[in-house]
């Protein structure tokens, strides 16, 4: 039987970003930075998962806390067959409009990871899970449930905030209080993930680490990069699920 919430929920999360839903596609406003580092993340996803040829086309691909579907869209226009899913209602709409308008065929639902990895275990070729783990109570639970969701042989993209003083600095102080780049309150720092914790959580659930990459953004030139050796503030992580004997 499918959880429709397995408690892993912050709902003044999901309210705040249910506030926000209406701006997901405003390139101007809260959601900007979001847009900006849409393509480097993109671009890690596809070397990583993509193999040789570094393309994801038919890939059955997973975006957990999808949004407005910044990057689900993203995932579909490069080639995937792409579901994306959130537990904030507006934005999930917001994010079937958008598709529809582009004249995209993409996939979105109202339900969290834990409950859709009971319904479809071990369904997905890749799964996705960028800037999410950070806004939820129990980030080991949400990898578990991602790891269940995955098929053995596949690939998962993480991608959060590392938890030291630089990373305080810009995405608390310098993003929400001095450059306003988002909305006040929109991180917790406590919350923010080391690469060691995450590490750890991926092996713990199953999953094999494969890279670290640093994700740099500039918001001054709004301009975003991958940088190996930066792994201060953003970062990605790519992780595999061993496949079956």
């Amino acid at each position: 039987m499918s959880r429709p919430d397995s408690g892993n929920v912050d709902h003044d999360e999901i309210s705040r970003f249910e506030a926000l839903a209406a701006r997901w596609w405003d390139r101007e406003g809260e959601m900007g930075a979001l847009h900006v580092i849409n393509p480097p993340r993109l671009r890690y996803i596809q070397q990583r998962a993509g193999g040789a040829t570094a393309s994801i086309k038919s890939k059955r691909t997973l975006d957990v806390g999808c949004g407005g579907g910044i990057l689900t869209e993203a995932l579909a226009t490069a080639g995937a067959d792409a579901l994306g899913i959130d537990l904030a209602t507006a934005s999930i709409k917001v994010a079937k409009q958008h598709a529809e308008d582009a004249g995209l065929d993409v996939a979105y639902r109202v339900v969290g990871a834990e409950a859709l990895a009971d319904e479809q275990p071990e369904s997905f070729d890749l799964v996705c899970c960028l800037e999410m783990l950070e806004h939820v109570p129990d980030p080991a639970e949400t990898i578990e449930a991602i790891a269940r969701l995955v098929k053995p042989g596949g690939d998962v993209v993480f991608s959060t905030i590392n938890r030291n003083p630089k990373s305080y600095a810009l995405m608390i102080v310098g993003a929400e209080y001095v450059a306003r780049i988002v909305p006040r309150g929109t991180h917790d720092y406590a919350k923010f993930i080391r690469p060691s914790e995450l590490d750890r959580w991926a092996r713990n659930a199953g999953l094999v680490p494969q890279d670290v990459m640093g994700l740099r953004y500039n918001p001054l030139l709004k301009s975003a990069s991958l940088n190996p050796s930066d792994i201060d503030v953003n970062y990605l992580m790519h992780c595999r699920k061993p496949a079956e004997d």
